[in-house]
């Protein structure tokens, strides 16, 4: 297997049409795994590394809505696209809330989903950010515990951060002294880069310089256009 390319879940228990878009995708150079049922997508997820994941909505045993939550507790980034023959407006907001990156209502154009993919193929890389394995960072009088969600003060009082607080304060640390891209930011977090989630994102930025301004020598700077900057001034 080329190690370059880039591998796909699909999860459909149509046998014909699943063969027919893995063979599709395929053939546009993806690396692509097919289970018939929400059970076997599972099973398959936790084998690979997946880039990418394609479930169906109405499957037996476990739905695509079931199977994309549990996937999205697993990682919070990986592309979700659902596909489904229903078209109510409930099922497709249900999918968004999940996590959803796209819902795609049978029948639909290959070309058009081939695009999707490659487009959010590219922002992913685009906004890639080297993982780390360190959850435990020091900030001026802070220390700040990613995995348990908490900021303590001085060894002393301790604040639960939400889990986008604590997304963003760890990007920021990740990027301490330097500039964290708000797109980076946006795209990492949120999924999205509107103006709405631009504007929550601003939100979370000032609870954050809420819970640091008792340490003076630690700030969040806004640079105009670009995104932020968490110095620590020693």
């Amino acid at each position: 297997m080329n190690s370059e390319k880039k591998k796909i879940l699909i999860v459909e228990d149509d046998y014909n049409f699943g063969n027919i878009l893995k063979d599709y995708l395929i053939l546009n150079d993806y690396f692509v795994v097919l289970a018939k049922n929400g059970i076997e997508g599972m099973e398959k997820y936790h084998k690979e590394n997946f880039d990418l994941c394609i479930l169906d909505v109405m499957m037996p045993f476990k739905d695509g809505f079931t199977l994309g939550k549990e996937i999205r507790e697993k990682n919070e980034m990986i592309p979700l696209f659902f596909l489904s023959a229903k078209t109510l407006k409930e099922d497709v907001l249900r999918g968004f809330k999940i996590g959803a990156d796209d819902y795609l209502t049978k029948p639909f154009d290959s070309e058009v989903l081939l695009a999707k993919i490659k487009a959010i193929l590219n922002r992913k890389n685009f906004f890639n950010v080297p993982e780390s394995d360190i959850y435990e960072f020091v900030i001026g009088k802070f220390q700040f515990n990613s995995k348990l969600r908490f900021l303590t003060i001085d060894g002393e009082e301790t604040v639960k951060l939400s889990p986008k607080e604590n997304q963003l304060l760890r990007l920021l640390v990740l990027h301490i002294n330097d500039l964290l891209p708000r797109e980076l930011a946006l795209n990492k977090i949120w999924r999205d880069d509107n103006y709405f989630t631009s504007r929550s994102m601003d939100v979370y930025i000032a609870k954050l310089r809420k819970y640091l301004k008792t340490d003076s020598n630690v700030v969040i700077l806004n640079i105009h256009g670009e995104g932020f900057r968490l110095v620590v001034n020693k």
